[in-house]
């Protein structure tokens, strides 16, 4: 999985770095077939402090490319928004590529 944070308006601490990365690791143990993730933070200059800080994900999957993007007043709780939503749409995905077709019940022939 190649993982991608950047900053915008931001810089990136390894604290931060460190956050982000443990948080996406809960995606790809439910889901193995991630391939690349890009993580965007950014600080907005909005008079709205309560959704200021804003966390955007992009996550490519085999197949598929999945977005979701979260803002809060702390940019830890909009990581932490993100993943929840990324966590469900990976589930989502998951479920619908699974093969759901199982072999019918023989009928029993009466004797």
């Amino acid at each position: 999985m190649n993982l991608t944070i950047s900053g915008h308006h931001l810089e990136v601490t390894p604290a931060l770095r460190g956050y982000v990365t443990t948080k996406l690791d809960r995606i790809t143990r439910h889901f193995d077939q991630v391939v690349d993730v890009k993580v965007l933070l950014t600080v907005d200059n909005m008079k709205e402090k309560e959704r200021r800080q804003r966390a955007e994900c992009n996550v490519h999957v085999k197949g598929r490319d999945l977005f979701a993007e979260s803002s809060h007043a702390d940019l830890y709780a909009a990581v932490d928004e993100l993943t929840d939503k990324l966590d469900r749409q990976v589930g989502r995905y998951k479920t619908r590529t699974q093969d759901h077709h199982h072999e019918a019940v023989k009928r029993q022939t009466a004797e």
